[in-house]
């Protein structure tokens, strides 16, 4: 499990800058194969063999987001799921939003 993995996700109440330059590339690189768009939100897509599979990876990641009170964006295909995170209090990004994703990361397929 990863150290981002370890820790919790802290609700932004807002105020805050969202992540930029070192401070974001330097969580961006903890979170293998997640892309960072815009420096404004982070996505990843995950491919599966059928739909039920990524159904059930799908549910995961919702017990995951309700567990850690931070909700990413979910799209559902045959065969693939796509995940974005951002933290909409702030329009942009903050530290949960990569610990949320290393917790999916660690999720089984």
């Amino acid at each position: 499990m990863t150290e981002l993995a370890q820790r919790t996700c802290v609700p932004c109440k807002g105020g805050v800058p969202p992540l930029k330059g070192k401070e974001l590339a330097n969580l961006a690189r903890q979170v293998k194969g997640w892309k960072v768009i815009e420096e404004h939100h982070i996505e990843k897509s995950f491919n599966f063999s059928d739909f039920i599979n990524a159904l059930e990876f799908v549910k995961a990641i919702g017990a995951v987001a309700e567990e850690q009170g931070h909700h990413p964006d979910i799209l559902l295909r045959w065969g693939m799921v796509k995940v974005t995170i951002w933290t909409h209090k702030i329009d942009g990004l903050t530290e949960s939003d990569f610990i949320l994703a290393a917790k999916i990361d660690e999720l089984p397929r």
